[in-house]
């Protein structure tokens, strides 16, 4: 797996740094379910647990598909992505690096004067 920049860490520990969206992982962890399925599940109204998914989602954690269902439905599907957090001084440090080469790479090589 390619390290984590620090934006991208600070964003996955955000999106499971919420009970409630430990909860939908947790709801998730079954298979796939569609909002209103899950939203029942966990007692919380759909709008909530949209806005709880899309952090999820631009974590990585989870994706949505949308389906449609046989009366023409459209049912919006929620699955875990895998994912395996390890989080110590060395994710950090590889992290901030990961900044480091980054930002170097968006400089650019240095110009010569010749």
């Amino acid at each position: 797996m390619e390290a984590l920049t620090s934006e991208e860490l600070l964003a996955l520990l955000s999106a499971v740094g919420h009970t409630q969206r430990l909860r939908a992982i947790a709801g998730l962890a079954g298979g796939r379910m569609y909002v209103s399925e899950l939203a029942r599940q966990l007692g919380m109204s759909r709008p909530l647990l949209y806005m709880h998914l899309e952090r999820l989602e631009k974590a990585g954690l989870v994706v949505g598909h949308l389906e449609l269902s046989n009366d023409g439905k459209a049912l919006k599907y929620f699955e875990l992505v895998p994912f395996d957090l390890h989080l110590n001084v060395q994710t950090i440090l590889e992290a901030l690096h990961t900044d480091e080469q980054r930002a170097g790479a968006a400089d650019g090589p240095a110009d010569e004067e010749g």
